[in-house]
Formats: C-alpha cells, sequence, structure tokens
C-alpha cells in the first residue's frame, strides 16, 4: 500500500478516534459537546491542561486508554505526513532527472515553446503522424502535470531564457518552434535561439502581417498566423470543396484508402537517376507522383515520364499507405 493510502485511512481512523473520545466523555461522564471535545482535544495532544471537570474512576481508565491510542495515532499520523511531503519531493527530484537525462540523449530534435492550446495540438499531431523527438517548454507550472499525462519531454521555465534553452538540448536541435502566446515573446525567443544555434531551422507563430516581418528579421525561417491560415481554410471549404475534402482524406492518417506523402531520396537508393517511366513506382506500387521538390529548391509539378530523381531531392506521391512505405524503403534505403 503506497503512503497516500496510508495516510487516508490513518485520516480516517484519527477521526474515529476523535470521535469515540467524544461520545465517551459525553455518555461515562454526562459531559455536554463542548467539554467533551475540549477534552479529547487536550487528552490526544497530551497538552497536559488539566481536566475541565473531576473524571471518574471509570472516566480515567478510558482517558488513559485514549492517551495511548490518539496519543500514539497522532504521531503516527504526522510521521506519515512528513514522509508524503518527503517521498513527493523525491519523486519530482528524481522524475526530473530521468527527464533531463533523456533529454541529454537526443540529437536533431524538435523543441516547441509554449503548450498552450497551438502547442500541445501541435505535438500531438507530430508525434502521432511521425516518431518525432520532442521537447517542450513551458513557463505555467500548472501545464506540469498535463506534459506528465501526455508523456511529453519538457523543460519548464522561460523559453527565452539561455539557460532553459540550452537545457533542452538547443545546440543539438534540428528545429524550434515558437508558439509562445504573445508576438514580442515570440521575437525576443527567435533572438535569442538563433544566437545559440545559428543552423537552427526556426518556425514562429505570429499574430499579423506586422509582427511576422519582425520575426522574419530576427531569424525565423518561417512565420505562420493560425488565424491567416484558418480564414484561408474556411474560404477555401467555400470555393473548392471536393478539393478539400480530398486533401483532408490524404493527410489524415487514421485513413487507409489514400494518403499524400513526401519522401526524401537517399544518394544511396537504387532509383537515383532513373527516370519515371523506367522506376517501376507507378507499376509495382500503384503511386501517383505529384511532384519532385529538387534539392535547390526547385518545385517540379506533375513530372513527365522522362524525368529523373536525384539524390537529396524530395518525392511528393499519393497512394495507398502500405505502397507509400514500400517507396519509403526503397527511396530511402
Amino acid at each position: 500500500m503506497n503512503t497516500t493510502k496510508h495516510l487516508i485511512i490513518s485520516g480516517i481512523l484519527s477521526m474515529l478516534i476523535f470521535i469515540s473520545g467524544v461520545f465517551g466523555y459525553m455518555l461515562i461522564e454526562g459531559w455536554d459537546v463542548f467539554d467533551a471535545i475540549y477534552m479529547t482535544v487536550i487528552t490526544i495532544a497530551t497538552v497536559g491542561y488539566g481536566e475541565v471537570h473531576e473524571v471518574s474512576r471509570l472516566g480515567r481508565i478510558f482517558t488513559m486508554f485514549l492517551i495511548f491510542a490518539g496519543g500514539g495515532f497522532c504521531v503516527y499520523v504526522a510521521s506519515l505526513m512528513v514522509q508524503f511531503m518527503v517521498e513527493g519531493q523525491i519523486r519530482a527530484i528524481l522524475g526530473r532527472k530521468r527527464l533531463d537525462r533523456k533529454i541529454n540523449r537526443l540529437k536533431n530534435h524538435y523543441v516547441v515553446c509554449g503548450y498552450g492550446r497551438i502547442g500541445r495540438v501541435l505535438c500531438k499531431q507530430l508525434t502521432k503522424h511521425r516518431q518525432f523527438d520532442l521537447v517542450v517548454i513551458d513557463s505555467d507550472p500548472e501545464l506540469v502535470p498535463v506534459m506528465d499525462e501526455d508523456g511529453i519531454l519538457y523543460v519548464c521555465g522561460d523559453a527565452a531564457d539561455e539557460a532553459i534553452l540550452l537545457r533542452a538540448g538547443i545546440k543539438r536541435a534540428k528545429c524550434l518552434v515558437a508558439v509562445l502566446a504573445t508576438d514580442i515573446a515570440n521575437v525576443y525567443l527567435v533572438l535569442t535561439a538563433r544566437q545559440l544555434n545559428p543552423d537552427l531551422y526556426i518556425m514562429a507563430r505570429s499574430g499579423g502581417q506586422q509582427s511576422k516581418s519582425k520575426l522574419q528579421a530576427a531569424g525565423a525561417d518561417n512565420v505562420e498566423s493560425p488565424y491567416d491560415m484558418g480564414a484561408i481554410r474556411m474560404a477555401q471549404r467555400i470555393l473548392r470543396p471536393t478539393v478539400t475534402s480530398f486533401l483532408d482524406i490524404a493527410f489524415a492518417k487514421s485513413r487507409n484508402e489514400i494518403q499524400m506523402e513526401e519522401i526524401p531520396m537517399s544518394p544511396s537508393s537504387d532509383l537515383v537517376d532513373v527516370m519515371l517511366k523506367d522506376s517501376g513506382i507507378r507499376q509495382n506500387f500503384n503511386l501517383i507522383i505529384i511532384a519532385i521538390k529538387k534539392k535547390d529548391g526547385e518545385m517540379i509539378f506533375n513530372p513527365s515520364f522522362d524525368a529523373t530523381i536525384k539524390g537529396g531531392d524530395t518525392v511528393i506521391a499519393v497512394g495507398e499507405p502500405e505502397n507509400l512505405r514500400k517507396l519509403e524503403k526503397i527511396l530511402n534505403p
């Protein structure tokens, strides 16, 4: 039985002993409720203030039993409370050390700053679709139980503090996502993160066009406004409902009919410099290549049958999930 259960049971037994003492004095000595409560309290606490009234022989016997039972039990409950608090602190310290050890082993991970409404949904989407190594930074201690429940590695503190960013492994990280509550906080965070890791890919949340330019000037590689994105998505649902429905299906990992995926081409793949018509992608995997992103960033939509895929390119394909996984094993062995 753990300490919490012990503490609850002991508290209930303590109340029963106290109530028994009150009723015992009322029945044995005929005292009123207040005198019985007062006598029970000073007896269990062993403070020795003296008897409120003269106690009969039977009442003295009852008092001795109450001292042994109540006084000893109160000491036991007090020790349990101390143990409960100490164990809680020890668990917190050991838990923090375990988290720090796991974070220190990470490399090329993602650091998400802010675990509010947007940050939490973002983390769930990343871990749901792919096995990303994530570290969350948030200054709100009330979110610690939430992050523990979600199984997220986290550091509690100010995301713009260099020491906190270093604890999150910012120098070994691949990407930082700034989704703090205010644009000012995100700008300061981006500035600090860029100084600590010049090669870091930084994505930031903005509240408007003016803050977007400031975040880009601070060093953000990509800036997105959830308000603009939401408005555009609503407009697309009105203007192109069929297209948006198709994209919803393609991006829904829970659906097995069709999905859209981007797959990087490894230089060691057997399909490097092979023309699409000779690659067997369409024939063997029943997949459609809708675009090829070249290494220099050029995007080739609806590539022709004689187009080739080179090492470092990214293939965007549509098809069944199982066939996409098979293609990924060939393109990125």
